[in-house]
């Protein structure tokens, strides 16, 4: 068979045998098979049709939103409650978490020190609260449809419920917890403008409040006279 650009391109369009009995594109593809990743056949004679047979959808659910991730289908789940509930509020879809802390320090500065005292003297240093800010988002049923089934408005009005509370909030997150933080008090919330009308992003600024133990014990001791025992000026230990 005389191989001319015709007979190539005719037996390219018919998918002819015998275009693969000819040993010399044989060897072409075997070379270009050394050196191209994936290989390509050089003529397209082997081409096999594959029908994808497609399952049948519902409508309704193609503009349905992605269901909310439960705690074990999260890395740092975030939820809080209040001391006398017994229920968590988990945080439908995971937020991201920032926590910042510093030191206040009193320093007291020394005139005409010169170069023999450099700097502050520190004389008192205490640790301030736990800064922490929750941002993340809350996504509607829906992506697309009518105002009740896109908005997330239920979600909405429970983190307001939350920040009107005028108490702390106990809260469970491991980041907080390998602190020591297991009470949040609610400083201020953002509800930012968000792109879409099925999603609402907020921001949750919050400070850590740990436990005090504010009743001093009372000590007595007694005088040096020899009087007698005498009660003496109370004092805190």
């Amino acid at each position: 068979m005389k191989l001319t650009n015709k007979n190539v391109l005719i037996a390219s369009l018919l998918g002819a045998k015998t275009v693969e009995a000819l040993p010399r594109f044989t060897a072409v593809e075997n070379e270009m098979a050394k050196r191209v990743m994936p290989s390509v056949p050089f003529l397209p004679v082997q081409i096999e049709e594959r029908f994808k047979t497609e399952e049948a959808w519902d409508p309704q659910e193609v503009w349905m939103n992605d269901r909310n991730l439960s705690d074990t289908e999260q890395f740092f789940p975030f939820s809080f409650k209040r001391e006398n509930e017994d229920q968590f509020y988990l945080l439908p879809w995971e937020p991201m978490i920032s926590i910042s802390a510093r030191n206040i320090i009193a320093k007291r500065h020394v005139a005409k020190a010169g170069s023999k005292l450099i700097g502050t003297i520190k004389e008192r240093i205490s640790t301030d609260d736990f800064e922490i800010t929750i941002t993340g988002a809350f996504y509607g049923e829906k992506m697309r449809g009518a105002y009740p089934e896109t908005y997330p408005r239920e979600d909405m009005e429970r983190l307001r419920d939350y920040f009107l509370i005028p108490e702390r909030l106990q809260v469970k997150s491991e980041p907080l917890q390998i602190l020591g933080i297991n009470y949040i008090s609610i400083e201020e919330v953002n509800f930012p403008f968000t792109k879409g009308e099925n999603v609402q992003a907020y921001e949750i600024k919050a400070v850590s409040d740990f436990d005090w133990d504010l009743v001093f014990k009372k000590t007595r001791g007694k005088s040096g006279f020899s009087t007698g025992d005498i009660e003496i000026i109370d004092f805190y230990e």
